[in-house]
């Protein structure tokens, strides 16, 4: 398998500088979240573009053969058996909660940057409480479908659990804060997963 580590440094620079600029953590709760998902990061690239250690681990400890190329890291067309378009189809399903995910968290950022410290609840805000988190959570689970690893798959159940115990620690922030008119937006609206009928509205260009 050719190791190709100056693409894995690009990625995990260009996957960094969006984590930081887009979910501009402040708190050391924040930060912690923060680093989790960089380790993620890094973790996700250094096995795409470097040192395949899944596919090592997997091949030395279970009765099965990987064959060491690039494509085989689409783990799970390779074990099920999809044939040789299967790794295409993996990397389209996951790419696609990865794209949703990433429009989530950039437009909220949007919405919180331009708020003055106001209460937010409209755009989409007004369909998730906290619509950034939940892009978080669609982007690891597509990148989990594209390109599973060992690593990968024991830091996402941290980042989900770090992630909702940031969100109730907000908004007991948020309640404290604004009282009445944020209990009011808790009561209309989900915290993470938008309704599925407005996930179209939600994602469309407002």
């Amino acid at each position: 398998m050719t190791e190709l580590w100056p693409y894995a440094v690009l990625m995990i620079v260009i996957g960094s500088w969006l984590l930081y600029r887009f979910m501009a953590p402040a708190t050391w709760r924040e930060w912690a979240g923060a680093g989790l998902i960089q380790a993620f990061i890094i973790a996700l690239y250094a096995e795409m573009y470097g040192f395949p250690l899944t596919i090592y681990v997997l091949t030395t400890f279970l009765p099965i053969k990987i064959p060491l190329v690039h494509s085989s890291g689409h783990l799970w067309a390779t074990l099920l058996g999809y044939g040789k378009n299967g790794d295409v189809i993996e990397m389209f399903a996951g790419s696609v909660f990865v794209v949703i995910g990433l429009i989530m968290i950039v437009r909220g950022w949007v919405r919180i940057y331009f708020a003055n410290d106001a209460l937010t609840t409209d755009g989409i805000y007004s369909f998730a409480r906290h619509p950034q988190y939940t892009g978080i959570f669609l982007a690891v689970f597509g990148q989990l479908i594209h390109w599973p690893t060992i690593p990968t798959l024991v830091l996402s159940p941290f980042i989900i659990w770090l992630y909702v115990r940031l969100a109730k620690r907000e908004e007991q922030c948020l309640l404290e804060k604004f009282g009445p008119a944020y209990r009011d937006y808790q009561q209309r609206v989900p915290r993470f997963f938008p309704h599925w009928q407005d996930f179209q509205k939600m994602l469309s260009p407002s």
